[in-house]
């Protein structure tokens, strides 16, 4: 059985004092502690940002990327070993902004992963310009007049789109976080959780704003229901629910169940290089 302690890096943290981020680490550990995985049982990928931090402070597997480019790695990473419990950490403009078409075929393609975004409405790397998800008239380090454009939705996209298992959590309520990423990662199929991160030096809202909205979704509330859950995922600015939005209840067909099905049913780390008469025949097909 794992302890918190077995996932604790040497890796200095260079995170501000105080940061939300703190938070999400912590609950991540509790989470997979709670699972019972092993460090090695696991790989972190993560792009650019304070976000991608992570990894570092996580004792696990892991592989650092290009900014926007985290869930495409990920995919190659669970393809060759799906054994690995393979989590996507990654920010709001990592996802959303440069990732943004990634997300949207990751969910569409439904491979059996967790994706963890740390939504804090801006690009805290990078000094505080406004991300996808900063709101309409937020004053950031360079919209000095307020932000023009309407804010991304990610929630209901990824609920549009297919997307098995939608949460929202808040980084400042670690127990609720870490039982919603136990569940995330336990799921089978893409589980998305999207946290509220408030940057605490260049954010547009104090953590206090967002605690007087925040509400956890009721214990009778149907996760199972769709159109309910679109609504939740709209709701925004007066009153922001946390939870599980969306779990659906039936089984559904993962990223690569064809390939195993028709072709190879095992990790593909284990193979040799294909022989030559292989590649010749797969290279007959497209002719």
């Amino acid at each position: 059985m794992s302890s918190i302690e077995d996932f604790k890096s040497d890796a200095e943290n260079q995170w501000c004092p105080g940061c939300p981020n703190f938070g999400i680490l912590t609950a991540m550990r509790i989470a997979f502690a709670e699972l019972g995985k092993n460090p090695e049982e696991i790989c972190l990928v993560s792009g650019i940002g304070q976000a991608a931090k992570l990894p570092h402070y996580f004792k696990a597997n892991f592989f650092n990327g290009l900014h926007g480019r985290t869930i495409p790695v990920a995919l190659g990473i669970h393809i060759v070993n799906p054994e690995l419990t393979t989590v996507v950490v990654t920010g709001d403009g990592d996802c959303y902004g440069e990732g943004g078409n990634h997300f949207l075929h990751a969910v569409r393609r439904n491979p059996n992963i967790t994706l963890v975004v740390h939504n804090n409405q801006i690009y805290g790397l990078t000094k505080g310009q406004a991300s996808p998800t900063t709101e309409v008239g937020d004053k950031t380090r360079l919209q000095f007049d307020g932000v023009e454009t309407e804010p991304i939705r990610p929630l209901a996209v990824a609920l549009l789109h297919g997307c098995p298992f939608i949460a929202r959590g808040f980084a400042s309520d670690i127990k609720h976080l870490s039982e919603v990423l136990t569940q995330a990662i336990n799921f089978k199929g893409l589980s998305y959780v999207d946290v509220i991160q408030p940057c605490i030096t260049w954010g547009t809202h104090s953590v206090d704003w967002y605690k007087q909205r925040i509400y956890k979704l009721s214990s009778d509330y149907d996760p199972n229901n769709r159109d309910e859950a679109l609504k939740k995922s709209a709701e925004w600015s007066d009153r922001i629910p946390i939870g599980i939005l969306y779990k659906r209840d039936k089984k559904q067909r993962l990223f690569g169940d064809s390939f195993k099905e028709n072709v190879y049913d095992g990790k593909l780390s284990d193979l040799e290089f294909p022989l030559k008469q292989s590649i010749e025949k797969m290279i007959d097909r497209f002719r």
